[in-house]
């Protein structure tokens, strides 16, 4: 163990065993740096790791606290979802709609947005960039938002790849407003209205708007909390109906948070060349890992160009400039003619803000702040809901992004949380959204990329009173 985690193991045992009692103060950093004879940081990170288990609170100019530690109740893992295997045709568009309206209302407590928190972004210095373009750069033509993008930002994208362990061809890369543009294009180019298309259940609402938006059908596969999607299920369906494309999101997906491991993404890949089946892989979150290794893409495994690779800037650097790309394999040709047919450009200044803070500034001093900021709230998250929420709830463990899935008892009606939650001022995402047959009735979404606050975890006690309630007023 590490010395923080061992200092941090030595309090819980005296917390949990009466030691250290409920409103004792516990040392200053400072004290306890001395007299532990360790760094005050090491001191820090043990009350943090203390904080984040829900035994201790810091109170603002007093100090760190011990809390009232309510009986212990180990979180329980989510299982594998049984989706119905018949194809169906989508429509959440509306509900995803009113939704996201919702979660947009002033003052309202963002637990159900899908957007990551803008503070965490360095959006002046991107700024400072794009006014500085716009500044010195006096002539401009059309030719300079054409597909596939800016060649500035086109290589600096490449180059990243490269960082990760992944090369790539920049001449693949089409430049796109957002990863949601990327996804239509790719899905535009290996299907038709009618079409038949395979998605993870629950999947990502955005994949079933695609979907939704050119008349196809969803059929959604079985997809383990923990190593996605589930192959044989695929394989199964693969061999009794013709399957157009298929979606996943194989690094953190949204909602469940997983990390594909790097062997069945082979045997993914491997099993749709085998089939000849495209795979449209939305990679939006793969910067964004609690780990110490970068998750390699679909994308790496590769060799037939069937893999359709979309990421974005969005939920990594800034939501503000749309910037995103595709990488389309064997049908690039077609994604940037489509590129061009459906939106025509793509905004010059927004590609070269980016292209240069990603040449000249701290990019990855910026994720390693995102990403232990997140792995911190994450695990506070799903203590408090551990705490707040009645027995019987299972929450996903996320190796990576800002969102945590929430499987509530089979009493719970989400929606009518979501609508009672509402009224309170505090938005969820429910799970009616994840599903095209609308299959996730009792589970919701949490977004935990908000700096943790008293303020959040008051909303979380109050949803899982909400929900206790609805489980009161069930009919039996």
């Amino acid at each position: 163990m590490k010395l923080y985690e061992d200092l941090a193991a030595e309090l819980e045992h005296q917390i949990r065993n009466g030691v250290l009692s409920a409103g004792t103060r516990l040392p200053s950093v400072r004290r306890a740096s001395q007299h532990r004879r360790v760094s005050k940081g090491t001191v820090i990170r043990a009350y943090l790791l203390l904080e984040s288990r829900g035994l201790i609170e810091s109170r603002p100019q007093s100090g760190y606290f011990v809390r009232k530690v309510a009986q212990r109740r180990e979180p329980q893992a989510l299982r594998a979802s049984r989706p119905n295997p018949a194809s169906a045709p989508v429509d959440v568009g509306r509900l995803v709609l009113s939704t996201l309206r919702s979660i947009g209302a002033d003052a309202a407590m963002p637990l159900g947005s899908p957007y990551p928190d803008p503070k965490l972004f360095p959006s002046a210095r991107i700024n400072r960039y794009a006014h500085a373009v716009a500044r010195t750069r006096t002539q401009w033509s059309v030719t300079d938002e054409l597909p596939p993008g800016s060649p500035e930002l086109i290589r600096q994208i490449a180059r990243r790849y490269l960082e990760n362990g992944t090369t790539v061809d920049p001449h693949e890369i089409v430049v796109t407003v957002g990863a949601t543009e990327a996804i239509n294009l790719c899905l535009q180019a290996v299907a038709r209205p009618g079409d038949i298309v395979a998605v993870e259940s629950p999947t990502f609402y955005a994949m079933l708007h695609a979907i939704e938006r050119m008349g196809m059908r969803a059929v959604e596969v079985a997809t383990h909390p923990t190593h996605g999607i589930d192959i044989g299920a695929l394989a199964r369906i693969l061999g009794r109906q013709r399957i157009a494309a298929c979606m996943v999101m194989p690094n953190f997906q949204n909602p469940l948070g997983f990390r594909m491991p790097d062997e069945r993404k082979r045997e993914l890949v491997a099993l749709l060349a085998r089939h000849d089946v495209p795979v449209i892989e939305n990679d939006v979150y793969n910067e964004l890992y609690f780990g110490t290794t970068h998750p390699a893409p679909l994308k790496a495994y590769d060799s037939k160009g069937l893999v359709l690779h979309c990421a974005s800037f969005s939920k990594s650097l800034t939501a503000a400039y749309h910037i995103g790309w595709a990488m389309p394999g064997r049908y690039r040709d077609q994604v940037e003619k489509l590129k061009f047919l459906n939106t025509l450009t793509t905004p010059a200044i927004p590609q070269l803000a980016i292209a240069r803070y990603l040449e000249h500034d701290g990019y990855d001093y910026h994720l390693r702040r995102v990403r232990k900021a997140y792995a911190q709230q994450a695990r506070l998250m799903i203590a408090a809901v551990n705490r707040y929420f009645p027995p019987g709830t299972r929450t996903s463990q996320p190796q990576g992004g800002y969102v945590l899935w929430v499987e509530l008892p089979p009493a719970v009606d989400a929606m009518r949380l979501y609508r009672m939650a509402l009224e309170r001022g505090i938005t969820i995402g429910p799970g009616h959204m994840f599903s095209a047959t609308q299959a996730y009735a009792h589970f919701i979404r949490l977004n935990y990329s908000y700096a943790w606050s008293p303020a959040t975890e008051r909303a979380l006690a109050e949803v899982g009173k909400m929900a206790a309630a609805c489980m009161r007023q069930a009919p039996r």
